[in-house]
């Protein structure tokens, strides 16, 4: 049998040029000899004798052998096959490759079996240093990301990346270096030093944030884990002259030592339009026990539940709530408290305007929760079906959620009460657009209830773009 030569083995089993069928093939008959080898291969067990990477320039060999050593282990063609292309996904999925091309032979030479395979791993490395421009979407701010990237840098995956981030309401810039361990691309090391310089309106403030970070990543079993230490000195200041006594008398330097960790699980599907599957995340942070003028105790969570229905259709169901405790006495900063409000969270109210408030500035809460029952169909008559029509999905939704303060030395049942005081409310549909597999834009016509006094609404027509939505 020839050579089989192919960008991408998926999907199997291949057919035409791809496994080295030409048309002058037909022209004689194949020798008898070639003939029993390539019954051989497609009828009995196969051995993979080599596996050769060509193409190697400042990578080391050792990281890949972690990628492809599963390809010794088929046992018949196709799952040579099967098994290349998962090693070719996973040396694509290392960021150090431009193209990565698979090549299966027929063994030759003194020591080659009857039944023996090469397999050969023809790459080519991307360039010592990268520059990328892009548009990035936050939740319900557009920004424009300037980056630089030194890949590979020490030949294991590692990569330096400098950014610079310029936003509608937040400038940013930053250095990290990323550190992966070698055959388990998912645990990772992340050092990051950064300026980050936000706006936020509806509560008349502004925050410079100068800070340094190590996060650590890792799988365990299903779930997802994130370790993480920051360090972060904080100047807030007030947005305009008309803000309110209450902000005006938390602007000053503060200092964050914060440790936290983050366990998730996600078996959804996808992360824009879920079809099936649930998401659930766990966030704690603890402040002030290495260190700074900040301390406290936050914890927070979130909940998503996805079900196909009939015709295409999906219902969905979220959950998010969260807390945060001040230790020693000391009182919450307003950088630290949560807010609720807005397009990505209870449609139908302003952004982040729910809650207590000063003068028309929104100082967030120490307690929230947040949910909401989505139905999400196709287009009316499935216009562009199987493409740009299916982009679009049509949304019909109820959002419920409470955000205020407590008082600690009450009790769980006060607490509880004291959420289930005052519930904002809406429902509504709208139009939703998917921005690849990360971002997504909607248009929806809302309706508030439950409008306290204070709360800014946005009564009709409603536009949200972001990352992550009630």
């Amino acid at each position: 049998m020839g050579t089989v030569h192919a960008k991408s083995l998926d999907p199997l089993p291949m057919h035409g040029r791809d496994l080295g069928v030409n048309p002058d093939d037909f022209m004689e008959p194949p020798e008898p000899e070639q003939e029993s080898k390539q019954e051989i291969l497609e009828n009995k067990d196969v051995v993979v004798q080599h596996v050769n990477v060509q193409g190697l320039g400042r990578t080391k060999e050792d990281l890949l052998g972690y990628e492809i050593s599963e390809v010794f282990h088929a046992k018949n063609l196709i799952d040579v096959m099967k098994k290349s292309h998962i090693a070719r996904q996973r040396l694509l999925r290392l960021g150090i490759f431009k193209e990565v091309e698979v090549l299966i032979d027929t063994s030759e030479g003194s020591d080659a079996l009857p039944n023996g395979l090469d397999v050969t791993f023809e790459v080519t490395e991307v360039k010592r240093l990268t520059g990328s421009y892009n548009t990035m979407v936050g939740n319900n701010e557009g920004s424009m990301v300037l980056g630089l990237k030194l890949p590979n840098m020490f030949g294991r995956a590692e990569k330096l990346t400098f950014q610079f981030s310029y936003g509608t309401k937040e400038t940013s810039y930053g250095l990290s270096f990323f550190k992966p361990q070698p055959g388990h691309f998912e645990r990772n090391l992340t050092l990051n030093m950064y300026k980050v310089t936000g706006q936020f309106p509806w509560s008349s403030l502004k925050e410079t944030d100068r800070g340094i970070s190590a996060e650590l990543n890792f799988p365990l079993g299903v779930t997802n884990h994130t370790l993480k230490w920051e360090g972060v000195w904080r100047e807030l200041g007030c947005l305009a002259r008309s803000a309110s006594f209450a902000v005006r008398e938390e602007s000053g330097h503060s200092l964050k030592s914060a440790l936290s960790h983050t366990l998730s699980i996600d078996s959804r599907n996808s992360a824009i339009f879920p079809s099936r599957g649930a998401l659930f995340r766990l966030n704690q942070e603890l402040a002030g026990y290495t260190g700074g003028d900040a301390s406290f105790l936050k914890e927070d969570f979130e909940l998503q539940l996805n079900r196909r229905l009939f015709w295409d259709s999906v219902l969905s169901a979220s959950l998010w709530g969260g807390m945060l405790c001040p230790i020693g006495g000391q009182l919450s900063c307003i950088a630290d408290r949560f807010y609720l409000g807005g397009p990505t969270s209870v449609r139908g109210f302003g952004m982040y305007s729910i809650g207590p408030q000063s003068e028309g500035d929104y100082l967030g809460g120490e307690a929230y929760w947040a949910g909401g029952l989505h139905l999400y169909t196709p287009l009316p008559f499935r216009p562009g079906k199987g493409g740009f029509g299916d982009l679009f999905r049509t949304h019909f939704f109820l959002n419920a959620g409470n955000l205020c303060n407590l008082n600690y030395g009450d009790g769980p049942r006060a607490h509880l009460q004291k959420l289930a005081e005052c519930i904002r409310w809406s429902y509504g549909a709208g139009i939703v657009l998917r921005l690849g597999n990360i971002a997504r834009l909607e248009l929806n016509y809302c309706v508030p209830m439950g409008v306290q006094s204070g709360d800014r609404i946005c009564d009709g027509v409603q536009f949200g773009a972001g990352i992550r939505f009630l």
